[in-house]
């Protein structure tokens, strides 16, 4: 079984998505995100945000969709979207193997090795 409670206490680090399951082709990504992430899409793939604690903004290029605890929404493939939270934020990201969390966005933000927890 896994404890989120206990995986959060595991880092601090914002943007830093950690690995906590995969089930067939799927990871289960536990991060803290705060402030703004960058423009970006992802080609090949949906991509889930699901909020565990606190609130959080999906922008999109015409709109925006807010998202509070208990709450989720799948950004579909191709669509370009930028994830925002005034305060600390922990969310449940849910995308297959291999997604690099800022799309074709390469950039400081971006994190190109797996870290499980």
């Amino acid at each position: 079984k896994i404890n989120f409670k206990e995986k959060y206490s595991k880092f601090t680090k914002h943007w830093s998505p950690r690995i906590v399951a995969e089930m067939n082709d799927y990871q289960f990504k536990l991060a803290k995100i705060k402030g703004e992430f960058v423009w970006h899409d992802h080609k090949h793939t949906d991509e889930t945000f699901i909020v565990i604690e606190g609130e959080m903004t999906l922008k999109f290029r015409d709109s925006k969709v807010k998202l509070r605890q208990g709450e989720m929404y799948v950004v579909p493939k191709g669509v370009e979207h930028k994830p925002c939270a005034d305060n600390e934020c922990k969310i449940l990201v849910v995308e297959p193997r291999g997604v690099i969390n800022t799309g074709d966005a390469v950039g400081d933000m971006t994190i190109l090795e797996d870290m499980w927890i």
